[in-house]
């Protein structure tokens, strides 16, 4: 019996040392630091934008004297000179005299069709030349009205020009530059044509707010104000001073709304494929 609790306490005292010997081997909690990495910012990898320019003698450049395009050599530099853009690639639709009509059919050519698709960009300037065809068709006996029942017809034709563009790339930024006045200069005293372009503005500005990745670009206040001659020689299109102070507009929309857009656009498709 001696020996049976001898032996028990020399195991006792045994173990005893054994557990002893690191007290706090088993209460340690391996604490784990957690590193918080910050979100790369948009502008680290300076991207290549593109840009389809669509619509009538505005994006062709008519009475630009450079000839390389109204305000696109104008936006081109500007962009270029935002952290987060390398480098812009305009595609150039302009065709001078197109209507809403004109633009709509053209957007159905092969060649359209491709550009959008890969367009990060869309930029329209179009409905000066629908005003003109309702002052050439009524030009003898011209009404207020007349213009009215036009302004219906643009709206539709620019609602089916935006659904064109919206079906053939519905990631695409798009951005509609306002209307202005060509016959403010001469003829101040008649206010009719300031209150028509401005309804059409409004028109334009009801169809764009239809598309939530779609921004309006007022350029009406641009030669309204003016403190120098902003027209070409036929007194209907900008001349090249014009055309750079309707690039300073449209780049100021850009970096405030159209291009933070893109990014979240950008962001969301990435995190979506990861």
């Amino acid at each position: 019996m001696k020996t049976f609790f001898t032996a028990l306490i020399l195991s006792i005292l045994f173990l005893s040392s054994c557990t002893q010997s690191n007290p706090l081997e088993f209460h340690q909690e391996k604490k784990v630091v957690a590193q918080v990495f910050k979100q790369i910012p948009a502008d680290f990898y300076p991207r290549t934008l593109t840009v389809v320019s669509a619509g009538d003698s505005l994006t062709k450049g008519i009475g630009d004297s450079t000839g390389k395009g109204g305000y696109l050599p104008y936006l081109e530099s500007m962009l270029e000179k935002e952290k987060g853009i390398q480098e812009v690639d305009f595609f150039n639709f302009g065709v001078k005299g197109n209507r809403t009509t004109q633009l709509l059919k053209r957007l159905q050519s092969p060649e359209m069709k491709l550009a959008i698709k890969k367009a990060d960009l869309v930029i329209l300037t179009i409905g000066g030349n629908d005003i003109m065809k309702v002052v050439k068709d009524h030009f003898s006996n011209l009404q207020v009205s007349d213009f009215t029942k036009e302004r219906e017809n643009y709206k539709k034709h620019l609602t089916q020009i935006m659904e064109a563009i919206d079906q053939e790339n519905p990631d695409a930024s798009i951005v509609l530059v306002g209307l202005y006045n060509p016959f403010s200069k001469w003829f101040s005293d008649i206010k009719e044509m300031d209150q028509i372009v401005a309804d059409w503005n409004q028109t334009g500005q009801m169809v764009i707010a239809n598309y939530p990745h779609a921004f309006f670009v007022p350029i009406e206040d641009v030669f309204l104000n003016a403190a120098e001659d902003l027209f070409y020689t036929d007194n209907f299109h900008p001349n090249n001073k014009g055309y750079e102070l309707i690039a300073q507009r449209l780049n100021e929309t850009l970096g405030e709304s159209v291009l933070p857009d893109l990014e979240r656009k950008s962001y969301t498709v990435s995190t979506e494929e990861n």
